[in-house]
Formats: structure tokens, sequence, C-alpha cells
């Protein structure tokens, strides 16, 4: 069990009180990102069909949870772990021009996630996706999406503020960009996530990019799906929280590959068998639109938002009994 216990917690509001603070956050949020971005509510699935290709695989270690039914007996249906790849043919076959987007609530399991203060087995997050042309597949479409979505965030705090003012946790002014060279270069004898922790306990929030590849030490600063962002116009989105004293991962985003992007990383990671799959194949062959995309955690918002102690209070999950009764000690109000 990793648990971390932040000093003289002070939960501020009630079970009840958080409650109402979730829900506004959760409305407030996703109108003002969708202006911002000009994105349109879509309905999603939770489960899609395995032979598709069209589930995150995340760091391809996971299992998804999978299952069959009674009219579909010889098709496997998984639970999503992310609509990163949904989300591109979306825009796709339901129509959606230049610069036009989408965004869904998504709800999944990731049954093999390892449980701690901010990580729960049931993901909620506002998963989105926008069309581009080719010439904007670089670094400064990526980092003014980036710039967009920190705005849209601390403008939420003031709206926090507002409602809940004994509750709202203060957000730094700016979001600072650094790749994970640079970030390796400049904390060489740490490990990725002790960097993370570092820069962010520094500068208070940055988008740290390019994540997937192999650095010059040899090792990667994250595993990443090979198959939807590409690892050069990548990145998450970090804040500094101080009641835990670690980053906290808000958003996972980026550019998503092209042909030639898919390729390479598939090469890499040596699953270019994924490139007869329907989804990869509607890349090779230029039938889906070039994009950007990624998710923002509801949870880890609300999170952010309201300086709690952990996932548990401010979403309903399943958690070990011993660490249910270890945040009950510490005023930890687990739902």
């Amino acid at each position: 069990m990793h648990l971390t216990i932040p000093q003289n917690y002070d939960p501020k509001l009630s079970v009840r009180d958080t409650q109402a603070a979730i829900r506004y956050i959760r409305e407030t949020f996703q109108d003002e990102f969708g202006a911002e971005l000009q994105l349109s509510r879509l309905s999603a699935p939770m489960f899609v069909e395995q032979r598709t290709g069209l589930n995150d695989n995340l760091n391809g270690i996971e299992q998804p949870v999978s299952f069959t039914m009674k009219d579909l007996p010889d098709q496997t249906i998984e639970i999503v772990h992310s609509l990163a790849k949904w989300k591109r043919v979306a825009l796709k076959r339901y129509g959606f021009q230049m610069h036009q987007g989408l965004y869904t609530n998504m709800n999944a399991i990731r049954k093999d996630e390892d449980l701690d203060n901010i990580h729960s087995i049931y993901v909620d997050q506002w998963d989105w996706e926008k069309i581009i042309s080719r010439d904007e597949r670089n670094l400064t479409t990526l980092k003014q999406t980036v710039q967009q979505i920190f705005k849209v965030i601390k403008h939420m705090e003031h709206e926090v503020w507002y409602k809940f003012p004994q509750a709202v946790y203060h957000l730094p002014d700016e979001i600072h960009f650094i790749t994970s060279q640079e970030l390796l270069d400049r904390y060489p004898e740490l490990t990725p996530k002790e960097r993370e922790n570092a820069i962010c306990q520094e500068l208070g929030c940055v988008f740290l990019m390019q994540i997937g590849d192999t650095l010059t030490n040899g090792q990667r600063h994250d595993d990443r799906a090979p198959d939807y962002d590409d690892w050069q116009l990548n990145g998450d989105i970090l804040f500094w929280y101080e009641p835990l004293q670690k980053a906290l991962e808000i958003s996972s985003m980026g550019i998503r590959v092209d042909a030639a992007a898919m390729k390479r990383q598939l090469k890499i990671t040596q699953q270019e068998q994924r490139l007869n799959l329907p989804y990869h194949q509607m890349i090779l062959n230029d039938e889906l639109p070039y994009t950007i995309g990624g998710g923002i955690g509801q949870s880890r918002l609300c999170m952010l938002l309201l300086g709690k102690a952990h996932v548990g209070e401010v979403q309903a999950s399943v958690w070990p009994q011993a660490m249910i009764d270890e945040c009950a000690k510490h005023q930890i109000q687990i739902l």
C-alpha cells in the first residue's frame, strides 16, 4: 500500500459540501474548456471491440477488462483505457471540419493500476480531440494549446474561490515548458519521477514535453503507446502539489501520429504487427484527419483545486480496507 498522509490535514469541506464542489467544478470546467478550444460535447463508448485496435494500450503491459456478449459470442469486448484513438475516428465519422473538435466524458477501468493517493482503478477524464492541418503539426501549435488549457484551469481557481473560498488551493500564475531530455540534463542524478518532482517544486507548473523516445542515458523518461501521440510533439501538464509534496499530473496530451511517426514508433517498440489493424490502416492510407488531443483528469482537477489529500475524496472507487482505515485516522474522507 502506497499512501502519503499530509501533516495536520484539514479537508476544509464536509463530504456533502465536497460533493457540491465536485459538481460545480465538473460542470463549469467542461463548459469553459469546450468554449476556449472550440469543442463540441459528444457521447462516447465505455467499451470497444478488441479487433478494431481502438483501445488505448497505455504502456503496453496493462490488461484491459474484457468480456463477451450474448449477441456477439465470437468477439472480445474491452472496457476502454482511454479514448485516444476513438476520438480521431469520430472526428472523421461525424464530419468535423478544420479547427473543430470534440470532448467527452471518458470513464475507464485500469485494473492493473498501483493504488496510492492519486491513482485509482477508476479513471474519469475529459477526453478531447481537435482537427489541425499538416502544417500545424509543430511545437508552436502544441504550446499554444497547452497555454489555453492552463488559462482555463487558472480561471477555474478563481471560480472555485468565489464559491468555496475556504477550500480553494492556489495555483502558480504561469506554466513553463521543458523537454524530457532537458530535464535529464538538469537533474542527471535523479530518477524520472524525482526529476518531475524537482522541476515542479522549482517552477510550480510545467509542461513536460517529448515523452516516449530513448534519452541520452539509454532510458525513456516514461513509456508511451506508440500509435497515437507523436513522441516529439506530446507531453504532460504537471503541477507541484504541496499537500503531497510531489508533482501532480493533470493532463497527458499531444499532436497525434501521422503515418511516418506511427511506423517509426511501432518499429522502436517492436509492435509493427499492429499496422494490420483497421485503425492503423486508416492512418497509413491517410483516411483520418491530423489532430491534437488528450485527456484532462476530472478527479485529479477536483483534487487539485480543492487541496484534497486523496483522489478517493473526490471519486467513488474501490480501495484496500487498510488504506481506508488509515485515511480515516487523519480526516481523509474516502467516498
